[in-house]
């Protein structure tokens, strides 16, 4: 009996290790496909998978039209890491974490910004907020796109060049490293949102995409 029952939960914690490892590593992507994301295309002026494609583990972008692929499911306290570069030139791009609101061509969320020369940048879309922004002296309206710059100088690599991204949120607490170096920290009072990888401009590329949740 004893055997019996040490049997049965022995099976059901391998069940769950398994069930537990299968999430993790599909979770945000399985190097094959975009079986676990959405999309949002501008205007639906062409099919997603025109904008956002899998090719030898790498996403490809492509840039145009605006719009974005974001992730099922919502996630609150998490590191992603990933791999960027641009395929043709520099070009611009981003990272949402926290959206609230799937909107067109731009959610309400945090943006990481990747755009050439100012990747580590906070951009608050769609009416989103960090405790942390302030207007500018002499400003009275919020503008559209309110920027919260990066802490460092750039240092991004040359088109072409892999740039390594590590975006934490932590009960609202996001953290932005480039290439290692920490750029820029916030504070949202969102604690949960999905993720998403942007397309405006040229082709960006993405691989070695890892998300952990804590």
């Amino acid at each position: 009996m004893k055997q019996a029952i040490f049997s049965t939960l022995l099976a059901l914690l391998l069940l769950s290790i398994a069930g537990c490892k299968q999430k993790e590593e599909g979770a945000i992507f399985n190097g094959k496909d975009l079986s676990n994301w959405e999309f949002v295309v501008e205007d639906n002026a062409v099919p997603a998978e025109q904008v956002f494609r899998v090719e030898n583990g790498v996403i490809r972008v492509m840039g145009e039209p605006f719009g974005y692929m974001y992730t099922r499911e919502k996630y609150r306290n998490f590191v992603l890491e990933l791999e960027y570069r641009w395929a043709d030139g520099e070009s611009n791009s981003g990272i949402f974490v926290l959206i609230e609101e799937l909107l067109s061509p731009f959610p309400k969320a945090v943006e990481c910004q990747l755009q050439a020369g100012r990747a580590g940048d906070f951009v608050l879309l769609g009416g989103a907020n960090l405790n942390e922004y302030v207007l500018p002296e002499g400003v009275t309206e919020r503008p559209r796109f309110p920027v919260i710059g990066k802490q460092h100088p750039s240092n991004e690599k040359p088109a072409g060049e892999w740039n390594k991204m590590r975006i934490s949120v932590n009960e609202g607490i996001v953290e932005v490293h480039v290439n290692g170096l920490l750029q820029n920290r916030g504070t949202s009072e969102i604690k949960e949102g999905h993720i998403a990888l942007q397309s405006e401009g040229k082709e960006i590329q993405f691989k070695n995409l890892s998300l952990r949740e804590s």
